[in-house]
């Protein structure tokens, strides 16, 4: 009797649990989200039986976040996630944020979860996880920014292009290009334009003339 009592309590206390997003809302950031573990009741023989937990609504999607920066990625239904509960009610803090008092005396409940995008089942893993460098990466590891603490070395490996947009980007060290390098505009070598530079010495016929200037 004791142990069905502590049993039954347990059963209302609620931490954590795989899951799977049914959709994501980019506006509100929050998602909704199926309980990958099914829960159990009573039949009418007096027997449990398995159940599924309910969908869970406006659960608040948790990014990698700090310090004035967000790392955001594209969260589809079916993406893998892990649940968690707060153990009171988060209704005033999601609305307000700060430090709120519960809005209500529940505790550990299914609608106080926060989805945490990442856990990967057997089924759905990926596959080549480097164990020496550190990947930003799609998950079939087509496309990926790499550091290498080893040999302190960034790749990008982008097979689709790359597309750098800001007012002026400088380089510190030599580049090299192994293939065409185009500019819209202009190109400027040693104070010298490409488009506007003249040349001294100028010939007719085959001679050759100075240099730029």
């Amino acid at each position: 009797m004791l142990r069905a009592m502590l049993d039954g309590l347990q059963s209302a206390i609620w931490t954590a649990l795989p899951g799977a997003i049914v959709s994501f809302d980019a506006g509100t950031v929050t998602a909704v989200v199926q309980p990958g573990i099914s829960g159990s009741s009573i039949g009418q023989d007096g027997k449990p039986v398995s159940i599924n937990l309910p969908v869970l609504t406006d659960v608040p999607v948790v990014f990698p976040r700090g310090g004035g920066c967000t790392l955001t990625f594209p969260v589809a239904a079916g993406d893998e996630c892990l649940i968690v509960f707060a153990s009171r009610s988060i209704d005033a803090w999601s609305q307000s944020g700060g430090v709120q008092k519960p809005s209500d005396a529940r505790r550990h409940a299914l609608s106080d979860a926060f989805a945490i995008i990442g856990p990967m089942s057997q089924a759905n893993k990926i596959s080549g996880i480097s164990t020496s460098k550190t990947q930003l990466r799609s998950n079939d590891g087509g496309t990926f920014v790499e550091i290498d603490p080893a040999g302190q070395i960034v790749n990008v490996t982008a097979p689709g292009g790359m597309t750098i947009t800001t007012p002026t980007l400088h380089i510190t060290g030599d580049v090299n290009v192994d293939k065409t390098v185009t500019a819209t505009t202009d190109v400027i070598g040693g104070g010298k334009s490409l488009k506007t530079h003249v040349h001294t010495g100028v010939t007719a016929g085959t001679g050759v003339s100075g240099p730029p200037q």
